[in-house]
């Protein structure tokens, strides 16, 4: 029987949470511009390509990293629009932009190396690679 994998949950928890986070955010508070303004559905975009690589990698620790590292990527796309459009003006300035999408890349970014770090321990029933020193 497999041990437990505690790193693989917490990494599980984290992206789920942070996601949780995000989209209640954008849509209650709005992280571009005002309360209610439109852009903030890009953000379903991030979480689109959190869900759809979920399914792909069949929440394998190694195939959840690389989602995460997507949906930080997603993330920062959807500062670097916002930015470089001037949207969420005058309610948003620029340094709002981006401290707040960095602290949600940086979670995904956390999650993702717990996932790694999930990948590369014996207790997710992968076998290791023999290396000899």
């Amino acid at each position: 029987m497999k041990k437990k994998n505690t790193t693989y949950r917490f990494a599980l928890a984290l992206a789920a949470g942070a996601s949780f986070m995000l989209i209640w955010v954008s849509m209650s508070v709005g992280l571009i511009g005002a309360d209610g303004d439109p852009v903030n559905v890009m953000y379903f975009g991030v979480i689109a390509i959190g869900g759809i690589g979920a399914l792909a990698a069949r929440r394998q620790p190694r195939g959840m990293a690389r989602t995460l590292v997507a949906m930080a990527v997603g993330q920062t796309i959807v500062a670097a629009i916002a930015l470089f459009g001037g949207l969420g003006r005058p309610w948003s300035g620029p340094l709002e932009i981006v401290y707040s999408n960095a602290f949600f890349v940086a979670l995904f970014m956390c999650s993702a190396w717990l996932f790694r770090r999930s990948a590369a321990s014996p207790a997710n029933g992968e076998e290791q690679p023999c290396v000899s020193t």
